[in-house]
This record gives C-alpha cells, structure tokens and sequence, in this order.
C-alpha cells in the first residue's frame, strides 16, 4: 500500500508538471498568452525623436495590453535592423532608406543576405535632413563644408548613410571633409566648443539637440535644393523635397531640405493575432503617441504606407483593411 501511494503521488507530480508546460508554452513552446510577450521596442539616442515615440508606444502596449515592455536606446536605423533580423527586438523604429537596403542587401548592407523577412508595421513622420552649423561658421552651403569638420552620425546610422548620400547628390565625399562620427547630443556640443563646423541631424523637427544650439549661438540649417534634389529624386527615391518651416529655429524663412519616412517595423515572427492587436491599440491610442513629440503629430491612418518599401505584416494588414486605411 505504502509503495501504491507514493507511485500515485508520482503520477500527479508529473501530470501537474506537464500541465504547467502546456499553459506556459504550448506544444510549440511558444508564448501561451498575449500577456506574457515581453516587447523590446528599438529607437535612437535618448536626445532624439525616436526615443520619446517609442517609449510612448512601449507604454501604450504595456498599459492597454499587458505586455512587459522596454525601451532600448541605441545608434538607430542600421542597429535597429539588425536586433529585429537577430530577434533581439520585437518593434523597431528606423528611416525607410535603411530598410530598403537590408531588404534588397544593398549599401550598407552590401554583400550580406538580403533580410528580406523584415516587416512594416506603420510609416511613422518624415525625417528632414538638417545640415546645421553657426552663424559665425560662415558656412552657407553643403559645398562649404569643403576641408571642415563635420558630424556626419554615429557609425553605421541612418543619418551616417544619410550624410554620405547628401554629399555625394552635391558631388562631394567624405574625402572632401573631416568626418566625424557623433551622435546629435555629441555634434552639437562640439559645435559649441568649436570642435566641430557642422554636423547632420536627420530626425523630425524640431530636434531637442538644435534647440538646445540655438540658446547659445544663431543656429543655422544648410539648404538642399536645386540639382542637388533633383539627384536625389533620381537616384534615391526614398527622398523627397521638403522644407523646415520658418521658424522651427532661428530661421526666419522655410528651409528647403530633403525629407525621409521613419517607419514602424515589428519582427516578422511575432503572430498576426499579437500584431493586429499591437496596431489596433496604437492607432485606436494614437493621441497618446501624438503627445511624445510634435514630430509624431505627423502619424495618421492615411499614411500608414507612405514610404513603406517591404511589406506589411499581415497582422498591421488585416488592421488597416478593416478599417479602409489600404483603400
């Protein structure tokens, strides 16, 4: 008898046992309920637009959902990339140039397997390239910056690819400057000690950064405009012409620039069921992700393919068809 019940004992050890498996994971091992997903949602630096908008969406997930979120600062879109490609983040926020290149294996991304499982979640704002330097630079043009010492970004960011491309539209290369890879927070404060002329700045505007400039000094945003654009329009679609309105900083007139869309993507491993409901809250709450930045005031059901160069997860595209947004 003392034998029979401890073998009966060991029986509903293991059948308790194998019951907790079931609910935690599931024959597939997989997470058993939307509440157990922890959500790593990729931005930039802490003194960008990406961070504050990322941290609104990881909030807007946690509190409407239950997930367990966390907001990684990191070097942006090229990064950002490849932690979704690794599976170390779930949501990435990155510009649509950088995209394309991992998508198809080009440019930065050259000679790697095209990461063509990357998928979008929503076209964000556009970023506007913003060259900015001084007053007392005397620089009032990109050929200026012939033989000075420029922040181009960090090292294999979007703004890095960026600055590379806007020189080249104006027959210029890195030969032709001092590079300088910094981030925004670094270039500025160079800036103003003098260590540095000029740096690029691609985010929404305003950026906290050029603000942060325009108290000490008379900040000023270098034009892109002209052939320059015009290559651009040729040669890189992804950019657009666009302007940063008078008064944005120092400015007392609109500065013509070129213009690139962020983009929301969301690791294509993640079910269409977590998905759908991840873009169901974040637009059924965008006045919460609107309040992060006035860049994100930009985000609307519209445009939530606008600049998107891979395709959607299906989850985001059941959302956006029940609600007419790909119509």
């Amino acid at each position: 008898m003392k034998k029979y019940l401890m073998f009966l004992v060991l029986v509903l050890v293991l059948a308790a046992c194998g019951g907790n498996d079931d609910q935690a994971g599931g024959e597939d091992g997989g997470q058993g309920s939307d509440e157990d997903l922890f959500v790593t949602v990729a931005t930039g630096g802490t003194s960008g637009v990406y961070y504050p908008i990322g941290g609104a969406v990881a909030s807007l997930l946690e509190g409407e959902l239950g997930f367990d979120t966390s907001v990684q600062s990191t070097g942006a879109s090229v990064e950002n990339v490849n932690l979704l490609d690794t599976n170390r983040a779930e949501l990435a926020i990155t510009m649509a140039d950088t995209v394309l290149q991992a998508y198809e294996g080009s440019g930065a991304f050259e000679g790697e397997e095209p990461k063509d499982n990357l998928r979008g979640l929503t076209a964000l704002y556009p970023n506007y390239v913003q060259v900015v330097t001084t007053a007392d630079s005397g620089i009032e043009s990109i050929e200026d910056l012939a033989g000075r010492t420029v922040g181009v970004g960090a090292p294999n960011s979007g703004v890095e690819l960026n600055a590379r491309i806007i020189l080249e539209a104006h027959g210029m290369s890195y030969e032709d400057i001092n590079e300088d890879y910094l981030s925004y927070a670094e270039a500025i404060d160079q800036i103003k000690n003098g260590m540095v002329d000029a740096a690029f700045v691609t985010s929404g505007v305003p950026n906290a950064t050029v603000i942060d400039l325009s108290t000490t000094e008379t900040a000023v945003i270098l034009p892109i405009e002209g052939e320059a654009m015009d290559y651009l329009a040729e040669n890189y679609p992804f950019f657009s012409a666009g302007e940063i309105e008078a008064g944005a900083y120092d400015n007392e007139e609109a500065v013509p620039t070129a213009a690139i869309t962020n983009l929301l993507l969301v690791n294509g491993d993640l079910s269409d069921e977590v998905v759908y409901d991840m873009t169901k809250t974040i637009f059924e709450n965008i006045e919460s992700i609107h309040s992060a930045h006035n860049a994100a005031t930009n985000i609307t059901i519209d445009t939530v393919t606008e600049g998107m160069p891979i395709p959607l997860h299906p989850g985001a595209e059941q959302y956006f068809e029940e609600v007419g947004a790909l119509e």
